[in-house]
């Protein structure tokens, strides 16, 4: 059987493990928002090749005050799939009839030929 004086010993071991550990996660992320937070301090570094962030911006600006097109079909706006055609516009729905031409006949043979 266990005596006060063990039961004691062994809760004041574990409250020190439990203070231990805690304090060793509060490092751990603080070191970690250390660590990021330099890192986001820190310029980007221009690559040969790479996009540059001006141009970008330009390109972004540009693109959000183009006219939207009203289509409702985005996907056809960014040429995956074919396009429905236009309710408005009955072209896909209709056949066109060509009105036949005067049937002329043949010029009558001769005979003997």
């Amino acid at each position: 059987m266990m005596t006060d004086g063990q039961h004691t010993a062994q809760t004041a071991q574990r409250v020190k493990v439990g203070m231990t550990g805690l304090a060793v996660v509060l490092l751990l992320l603080g070191l970690a928002s250390a660590i990021f937070t330099t890192a986001s301090k820190d310029k980007p570094v221009d690559v040969a090749g790479g996009p540059k962030a001006d141009v970008v911006a330009n390109i972004s600006i540009t693109n959000d005050n183009a006219p939207a097109a009203a289509s409702g079909e985005p996907l056809a706006e960014l040429g995956v799939a074919p396009s429905a055609p236009d309710a408005n516009s009955q072209a896909g729905n209709q056949m066109i009839i060509v009105p036949p031409t005067a049937v002329t006949e043949p010029p009558a043979q001769q005979p003997g030929h």
